[in-house]
């Protein structure tokens, strides 16, 4: 019985009351350091600057090789940096540091962690889907097979090869009556289509369409877009030059619809950061953001770094938004379900 009792003793003492001793060891050793605030102003100046960048990105310039949008199409992994900094600052004991590093943590959730809420409701009257399915995927078939597995009611694919087509429309259409290629983009619905015609986006070739879907609870004009791509260049930067022209012509094409009620389905090549998609942007709301969970990153399917494949909305209230499974292609296909509402159309 002693010796249980001893034995308890020296257990309970490696508990809470170690831990607690460590703890005050650790706190008294920080008050004795007359150093700790002099310690770490680099890291300090670091965290200053990540605080900065993610402040007043809109600010960094785009004149030396797109500078400012690229930081903005990959401005979420900023965060990353802020436990890395904060690590640093404990085991250089500074606190001049760990002050300096609630900074852009403080902006990070400021921006970003609205995303980190799941906003994801029930109910709306239609269902969107939109996938870039790679002109070299090895299983078109499959991909459209798994896109109309989601129960989408609305189709768009982006990056269509004319080799292809007649594979995503054999495998589509016993789920959807109605479909129309423009170019490398289609649009396959369950609803009438009525008006289908490219969107001259000023590349010379088609790569974005517009119809009329007639659903159940109104008609609404649907956006199909794959803007130009982006490329990183060691001696240029962040090229996007043709992307950017093309978004802005899209935007017009956009703010002069007739219709009150439209969806935005695509590739654009592009964050709801990135400021060289204002003129789209501006005027519409992502599905993601206003009713998804989390990021949503869709590219590169291996490992998504940033959601450059958008649903996108003006007159129709979002109602949840997400991904879908990796297909054959190198992005994930994107969903929402939104409420159109017959009202007002």
């Amino acid at each position: 019985m002693a010796q249980a009792y001893m034995t308890e003793t020296g257990s309970g003492g490696s508990g809470p009351e170690r831990r607690g001793s460590r703890l005050r060891r650790l706190l008294d050793g920080w008050r004795g350091d007359r150093g700790i605030w002099r310690r770490g102003l680099i890291l300090a100046a670091v965290a200053l600057l990540l605080a900065l960048v993610m402040l007043l990105h809109a600010q960094i310039p785009n004149t030396i090789g797109n500078l400012g949008s690229l930081t903005e199409t990959f401005l979420p992994w900023l965060g990353v940096a802020v436990p890395v900094l904060l690590v640093l600052a404990l085991v250089r004991k500074s606190v001049t540091a760990l002050i300096a590093v609630l900074l852009p943590a403080i902006v990070w959730l400021n921006v970003f962690g609205g995303l980190l809420s799941d906003k994801t409701g029930s109910g709306g009257d239609l269902t969107v889907a939109t996938h870039n399915v790679n002109a070299d995927n090895p299983d078109p078939s499959g991909t459209a097979r798994d896109v109309a597995a989601s129960g989408a009611d609305v189709v768009a694919l982006e990056e269509l090869t004319a080799s292809a087509v007649p594979v995503y429309e054999k495998a589509l259409t016993s789920t959807y009556r109605y479909h129309s290629v423009q170019g490398t983009v289609g649009l396959w619905s369950k609803y009438p289509l009525t008006g289908a015609q490219p969107v001259d986006i000023k590349l010379g070739w088609t790569r974005a369409m517009r119809a009329t879907v007639d659903t159940p609870a109104g008609s609404i004009a649907v956006y199909v877009a794959h803007m130009p791509s982006v490329r990183v260049k060691l001696e240029a930067g962040f090229t996007a030059r043709e992307r950017d022209k093309s978004a802005d012509a899209l935007g017009e094409a956009i703010a002069h619809e007739s219709l009150r009620k439209v969806v935005l389905l695509g590739d654009l090549n592009g964050t709801m950061n990135d400021r060289a998609l204002n003129a789209v942007t501006a005027q519409m709301r992502s599905t993601q953001g206003a009713a998804g969970s989390g990021f949503g990153f869709s590219w590169p399917a291996s490992f998504p770094m940033a959601r450059i494949d958008q649903i996108m909305v003006k007159g129709i209230e979002p109602v949840s938004s997400w991904t879908l499974p990796r297909t054959g292609s190198d992005h994930l296909p994107v969903a929402a379900r939104v409420k159109v509402d017959a009202t007002g159309s």
